[in-house]
């Protein structure tokens, strides 16, 4: 590929808008531009860079037996509504009507789809298990697309799913799965862990999430070197150290405009951690009093979670009604509702709100001096705390996430009556799993993960191009042509490569290639006159080394071996 007829536009400077530095740096790098806010093109180098990642994708799953195909973006509403989904998906969904004012959506994912299309072909368990999968565009109404491609209201995804005919099945779908997704990563030269993970709106009996490890992600997760444990935060269990002792019987003492857990501490010279937290929260089975030991936060997603339901923050009106006192004095001491309260607070002696403005109270044991309800964990787990696993302390990092995996079990086929005849000829419920990848996130991660102050440092095989062949001086013929004669041999050889022919200045050719982040770089330069030599480096290790011309191949394709290991 010559330069100067491919379409290429790069950018000095960065973008005004972006923040994340895959964002920055595919912008400039000229891999993608922005159509609306989480629109994006992807111009001739982005989209070589999804066309590697795809090719791994298909390599992986077709050889896990899965089968290609393609499912419509353009969904009617029934079969969402049948699965329930209509209802309990919110505003990320786009919905339409068409000129007969019939119900539609765009489609998020295809779990009803491939429940539908089951129900429709599938009569045996003769016929199962099965693989399908696809790659195409998804369309979420992201409230705040940002980050460039990694919350986007438009996305490429490689969604997979499995039918089998119990349980078993399922599990050895999924561990295939597992495998394939490792393998898929690691050739996209990702860092990454796998962590468990919530299923959210997907629902099903489990998920596990693969995350990069990166300072853009918006997620986080907690792990523990030490024994490989690890969660998404909204799952994430953790051993807080103990509560530090303390004495003496209960009383109750002014706390006059204290309304901070830091405000309580410092006025009566306790820590954080011998503290109550008192929170309101409204289920829609009525109010429920959370406690958290006051070093910690509550997780809403636990409680959620522990609650089977969504909660609200009571409102200051609703404190004052339930608990008698405001928001900064309530306590659990004579609570007249349930009350839930964090693992961390099974032992010891604390201080609590005593439900009467400005006052507190001191010696408060809990499920001694009132009753706890439930004692789980809601607390939102914090770097250096013990790992639930082995008691080693965790680490919390941001990630970006780059694919999940989910047991839905029967979820879609009993509402879609996706069903086989099983050897008895008993109809039962296909068992179902769903696979995603993002390819977009692949890129970006790949980029947040391998970068420099000068640009993007491309792994092997998701570069868009291998190898940056670089004349310093077009109108030097010898240059151009000994540029040109490797062209066509690193071509020959199995390479792809990208000449840049362009009348520039040295310095623009240069910092364009360190921006592109192209593999390997041959530059042809002075040193062809004096020495009949080249200079080949890698983008990342950035050292040139003298070739001779005739044995740039060779050397080339040395470092290519060593670049795709």
């Amino acid at each position: 590929m010559r330069w100067s007829r491919a379409f290429i536009p790069t950018l000095r400077e960065d973008p005004a808008e972006a923040e994340a530095i895959s964002h920055r740096l595919m912008v400039r790098a000229g891999l993608v531009r922005q159509l609306a806010a989480g629109i994006y093109v992807y111009l001739p180098m982005g989209q070589r860079v999804i066309d590697k990642i795809n090719r791994i994708l298909r390599e992986e799953i077709d050889a896990i037996g899965g089968q290609e195909m393609t499912m419509p973006v353009l969904h009617p509403a029934e079969i969402w509504q049948t699965s329930g989904r209509w209802h309990d998906i919110k505003e990320e969904m786009f919905r339409l009507k068409d000129r007969n004012q019939r119900d539609m959506c765009l489609g998020m994912t295809h779990e009803e789809v491939i429940a539908w299309l089951a129900s429709r072909e599938i009569r045996s368990y003769r016929e199962l298990p099965q693989i399908w999968y696809q790659i195409q565009t998804k369309e979420r109404d992201e409230a705040r697309p940002r980050s460039g491609v990694l919350r986007t209201r438009e996305f490429w995804m490689k969604d997979s799913y499995t039918l089998d005919v119990d349980e078993a099945g399922l599990g050895k779908a999924y561990d295939l799965h597992k495998e394939a997704y490792a393998r898929i990563f690691g050739r996209c030269g990702l860092t990454f862990y796998v962590v468990e993970s919530d299923p959210g709106m997907m629902g099903g009996a489990g998920a596990h999430e693969f995350m990069a490890p990166s300072p853009a992600g918006e997620d986080e997760i907690a792990r523990c070197p030490a024994c490989g444990y690890a969660a998404n935060i909204e799952l994430a269990r953790s051993v807080p150290a103990p509560t530090p002792a303390a004495a003496g019987p209960r009383e109750e003492v002014a706390t006059p405009g204290v309304r901070t857990i830091a405000e309580l501490a410092g006025f009566l010279g306790v820590e954080p951690a011998q503290t109550i937290k008192t929170l309101l929260s409204v289920a829609p089975d009525g109010p429920v009093l959370v406690l958290v030991r006051g070093d910690q936060q509550l997780h809403e997603k636990k409680l959620a979670r522990l609650l089977k339901a969504e909660v609200r923050p009571a409102h200051p009106d609703e404190v004052r009604e339930t608990l008698g006192a405001p928001v900064g004095s309530v306590g659990p001491m004579g609570a007249r509702v349930p009350i839930l309260a964090d693992e961390a607070l099974r032992d010891g002696v604390y201080v609590a709100g005593a439900n009467r403005e400005g006052y507190h109270l001191r010696g408060v044991r809990p499920g001694t001096d009132f009753t706890v309800t439930t004692f789980a964990d809601l607390h939102v787990a914090q770097a250096g705390e013990g790992c639930p696993q082995c008691g080693k302390p965790i680490v919390v990092e941001r990630v970006i996430e780059v694919g999940n995996i989910f047991k839905l079990g029967t979820k879609y086929s009993v509402p879609l009556k996706a069903v086989y005849l099983d050897e008895h000829g008993r109809e039962r419920p296909i068992v179902m799993g769903s696979y995603g990848i993002g390819p977009a996130r692949i890129a970006a991660a790949a980029i947040e993960q391998h970068h420099d102050a000068d640009g993007i440092i491309w792994p092997w095989a998701i570069a868009p191009l291998q190898v940056h062949i670089l004349p310093v001086n077009v109108k030097d013929a010898a240059m151009l042509e000994t540029a040109e004669a490797l062209g066509r041999d690193l071509q020959a050889a199995g390479l792809e490569t990208l000449l840049d022919d362009r009348d520039e200045r040295p310095g623009v050719k240069f910092k364009d290639a360190d921006l592109l982040g192209l593999p390997i770089r041959v530059t042809v330069g002075a040193l062809l006159a004096r020495e009949g030599k080249v200079e080949v480096r890698t983008r990342r290790e950035r050292q040139d080394i003298p070739v001779p011309a005739a044995a740039v191949v060779e050397r080339v394709r040395e470092l290519a071996e060593r670049l795709a290991r």
